[in-house]
């Protein structure tokens, strides 16, 4: 009796292990193809960067005789490094904005106590809802009477104020991790709200100040809506409206130099991201967390 349960539960075993490993390779199985389907575009892209020709049909993924000519063209017949430091000088001065507002709005509705405190979240969690190229026509005409049209710096206004609902909620929801007893302690010791928010709250409110700064440094990089819609200079143009334009027609027949320009954007960006990334996943998932 004891021999057949002993045969019952090693023949269990063996089958949970099967199960086991069948279950591992399904799950690498999947994620092996998703990184392949992920992977694949931004490989065919780099690849195409360095490609001797300049129409898509000569771009491969892993091109025969690799050149820089693409790289150099880019860099002497357009000009592209106009439209990168605009865009660089757009995200700069867009990401210092957006942390100082969303974090004193942040804090002032995680914290204090004044009236239309409940109006104020609610009004702000609804104009989330609403995407700033909605209201493109009242933009361009408040643009037009302020003088602010082919501005590159006018759209740090649009960038910054457009997410101060969505970050105001994220970092209020952090702040609700934060024990309140760290402000009443404070308080008994003297200082005021503003030396409390600055000298204790601020530094702890770093991660999700981090996640607030990067997301609005990535901001204009990739916006086209907008910058094409406001801008029409062709050296304030931004670098999505710029690369777009050695695309875009029958005429303009630049892919290879597309990509490249598209790899000197995204390696600085996928660089910010693997540096900051412990900062940017825990702002986020605390942030979400408490509303």
């Amino acid at each position: 009796m004891t021999v057949l349960t002993n045969k019952k539960t090693n023949n269990k075993t063996f089958i949970d292990n099967v199960k086991e490993v069948l279950a591992y390779i399904g799950i690498y199985s999947v994620l092996l193809i998703f990184a392949f389907v992920i992977l694949y575009p931004v490989i065919w892209i780099v690849g195409s960067s360095f490609t001797e020709g300049s129409s898509l049909a000569t771009a491969t993924a892993i091109p025969r005789n690799p050149s820089l000519r693409n790289y150099i063209r880019l860099l002497e017949e357009t000009k592209y490094k106009q439209w990168y430091l605009n865009t660089l000088t757009i995200a700069v001065i867009n990401m210092g904005v957006s942390v100082v507002l969303t974090g004193t709005m942040g804090y002032v509705f995680a914290r204090l106590k004044f009236a239309g405190k409940k109006f104020g979240l609610l009004s702000i969690l609804i104009l989330q809802m609403f995407p700033s190229f909605m209201g493109m026509i009242a933009i361009y005409v408040l643009f037009l009477n302020f003088g602010l049209l082919d501005q590159p710096l006018a759209l740090v206004l649009i960038y910054a104020t457009g997410q101060i609902p969505y970050n105001t909620w994220l970092v209020k929801g952090y702040l609700k991790n934060v024990p309140i007893s760290l402000d009443e302690a404070a308080y008994i010791d003297g200082a005021t709200k503003f030396q409390t928010f600055k000298r204790i709250i601020l530094p702890l409110m770093s991660p999700i100040l981090t996640f607030v700064a990067v997301t609005q440094f990535m901001a204009p990089w990739f916006d086209f809506i907008l910058p094409s819609f406001l801008i029409s200079s062709d050296e304030k143009k931004t670098l999505a409206v710029g690369l777009y334009e050695l695309i875009n027609g029958l005429a303009n027949n630049n892919f290879t130099m597309f990509a490249a320009g598209s790899v000197l954007v995204a390696a600085p960006v996928a660089l910010l991201y693997l540096f900051l990334q412990k900062y940017l996943v825990e702002g986020l998932s605390a942030g979400a967390n408490k509303g």
